[in-house]
């Protein structure tokens, strides 16, 4: 099974969420922040979540990753931080 890309997985669910006009013209990477960049509001940030737990089971708890920052931390979060929570956390075993 190939490996799976965890930044482009995580590109195509903010894309979802915010809407491909949003990022029109704009490449989004490791730097790329939540807040500043890509404008998300809570709500936003919520489907987000939804779609992380969708796609890779309780071991993603994006509201739990949130709430160990501060405000501060949150509002310059990046994409790359959050792609290298979901590569930190184990994989779900099969079986």
């Amino acid at each position: 099974m190939p490996e799976i890309d965890v930044l482009d997985d995580v590109v195509r669910m903010i894309e979802e969420v915010v809407g491909e006009d949003v990022l029109l013209g704009m490449e989004v990477t490791p730097h790329t922040t939540f807040s500043d960049d890509l404008g998300l509001e809570s709500i936003e940030f919520v489907a987000l979540a939804e779609r992380l737990r969708d796609r890779y089971g309780d071991r993603v708890d994006l509201v739990a990753f949130l709430g160990d920052m501060d405000i501060d931390e949150i509002m310059a979060m990046t994409v790359g931080q959050l792609v290298d929570h979901i590569e930190a956390q184990p994989a779900a075993s099969a079986g």
